[in-house]
């Protein structure tokens, strides 16, 4: 009896298909049922096109310091020498162009010699040599003490200076300070006679304006008569 029981249960009871598939994932529960399709279609009319162009631009502006030029130095191995060193360097970025040369320093080698020929007792010379120099010269003119010139010194000398003048060192300097006093001595002359000018106008009106005031006795007509 038991036994017909459990068949009779078996009959009516329909089996069971899964049709889902469950995933367990800490605490969440996610079904997926069914399949999935995905497509994509495109249609074009008879006649008609479809282009796609893409254009990519890239300008690369990098810009560095160029290296740097090292300009050569200039060692005169002494302090005694009356020279200077000059040196000059150019850098590009293509080409770098450097270089260096040394100058001879002329109012060094006469301040030297001057010395030299003060210490020999060569006084005159010294002060010749330094009278090279044209601040030197016109100090010494204007101190009243002309530098030598052939041999001669004072008065002479001046005499001689301006004789030849055209050998000063500060010929041209002497040349345009000339040339405005000149022009100063014009600007003076000219004033002058102007207010000379005027004051001779003065004079005259003075003179009119005296004569207008002062009444001069006209002088009765002398009568000759011959002797009886």
């Amino acid at each position: 009896m038991r036994y017909l029981s459990i068949l009779l249960l078996l009959l009516f009871t329909s089996s069971a298909i899964a049709g889902s598939t469950q995933t367990n994932t800490s605490g969440s529960n996610t079904a997926i049922e069914g399949g999935y399709t995905s497509s994509a279609a495109t249609t074009y009319e008879s006649g008609s096109s479809s282009n796609s162009t893409t254009t990519n631009n890239s300008t690369s502006n990098t810009k560095s310091a160029p290296p740097s030029a090292g300009a050569p130095s200039y060692n005169s191995m002494t302090q005694d020498v009356c020279a200077v060193g000059v040196s000059l360097g150019v850098q590009t970025f293509g080409i770098g162009i450097s270089g260096g040369k040394h100058a001879i320093d002329k109012n060094c080698e006469r301040l030297k010699l001057a010395r030299i020929l003060n210490d020999f007792g060569m006084k005159v010379a010294a002060v010749a040599i330094l009278c090279q120099d044209e601040r030197v010269f016109e100090s010494m003119i204007q101190a009243g003490t002309p530098c030598p010139i052939d041999g001669k010194i004072g008065k002479e000398a001046q005499a001689l200076w301006s004789k030849y003048d055209h050998e000063r060192p500060d010929y041209d300097v002497y040349i345009k300070r000339m040339k405005k006093r000149e022009k100063k001595e014009k600007d003076l002359e000219r004033q002058r006679l102007k207010e000379q000018a005027k004051m001779t106008k003065e004079f005259e009106k003075v003179d009119k304006e005296i004569e207008k005031k002062i009444i001069i006795p006209k002088k009765k007509p002398v009568n000759w008569e011959s002797p009886k």
